[in-house]
């Protein structure tokens, strides 16, 4: 059986591993600590990875994501005899690969706004592009009309704001129509991206990568020619961190072992051996 059961561990019980950030302790204040055998009648000297019974009415179980062990009494009506073999258990995330999980998550929400602010984008330029001729009309009275209320020449020249959207009326449809195809293009390249990080896809990693690596030469170019502003400098900074994490840490085309050490160390985490590694635990 298992259960995720939201209980404090108490100070100075168990071994904990030293991180500067503990990700296991994040999860399970979200979700609660991941016990196994909680339904057990028995417990043998076997399952002391698991659960120890001391004989004093209360048996400590381990968490296997943070490795804290908890006071739980026994089941008053038990489910099995014993807490459940290796092979029965499902070592929930912990380590780099839970960190990872994270971090690649924290990415797939930047992806997700990129996603919804292009999506905006996209549907608002095509349905301009197919509205215009409708809309110029009322666009160039109204023009007129502030223009000659500020004693501004008429017509269809100005600067500024009037004279952006004045272009864009005189832009031609198939360039908007284009404008509006590669943004949306754009916005379900960010969509695909955000979903396959959320599910910690190795070929989202790669996807982000290239599209984030290849972004990064017209921002480069932008802020060379002397048009900076403090959110191109803040977009370069965190585009350039998530392709250098993605390169180093998750180990893509072959970097520091590639995906075989990438998996090996995931492994070695998110195992029975890293659970022994962290022993003892609560003792009388």
């Amino acid at each position: 059986m298992t259960e995720d059961i939201e209980m404090d561990a108490p100070p100075g019980v168990g071994s904990r591993r030293h991180r500067l950030l503990w990700y296991e302790l994040l999860q399970c204040a979200r979700r609660g600590h991941h016990l196994e055998g909680l339904d057990a009648a028995q417990v043998r000297s076997r399952d002391a990875v698991l659960v120890r019974d001391f004989g004093d009415g209360l048996r400590w179980h381990r968490c296997l994501r943070c490795d804290a062990w908890l006071p739980v009494r026994p089941a008053a009506h038990p489910g099995r005899t014993f807490p459940p073999e290796r092979e029965e258990v499902a070592i929930p995330l912990r380590g780099k690969a839970l960190r990872d999980r994270y971090v690649l998550r924290l990415i797939a929400l930047d992806r997700l706004v990129h996603f919804l602010v292009l999506g905006v984008l996209s549907i608002a330029v095509l349905g301009f592009a197919h509205e215009r001729r409708r809309l110029s009309g009322a666009f160039y009275r109204t023009m007129d009309l502030l223009q000659n209320s500020v004693g501004g020449p008429t017509g269809r020249s100005g600067h500024g704001l009037l004279g952006e959207l004045s272009r864009a009326f005189a832009a031609r449809a198939s360039t908007l129509w284009a404008i509006g195809l590669v943004l949306g293009a754009y916005a379900v390249l960010e969509g695909v991206e955000a979903i396959g990080l959320w599910l910690t896809q190795r070929w989202a990693e790669y996807l982000t990568f290239v599209a984030t690596t290849v972004l990064l030469v017209p921002e480069i170019y932008e802020l060379a020619e002397g048009r900076i502003t403090p959110t191109k400098i803040l977009t370069l900074i965190i585009n350039v961190a998530i392709s250098v994490y993605l390169l180093i840490a998750k180990r893509l085309f072959g970097l520091r072992g590639g995906g075989k050490a990438e998996a090996a160390e995931r492994a070695r985490d998110t195992s029975w051996e890293a659970l022994e590694r962290v022993l003892p635990g609560p003792s009388r």
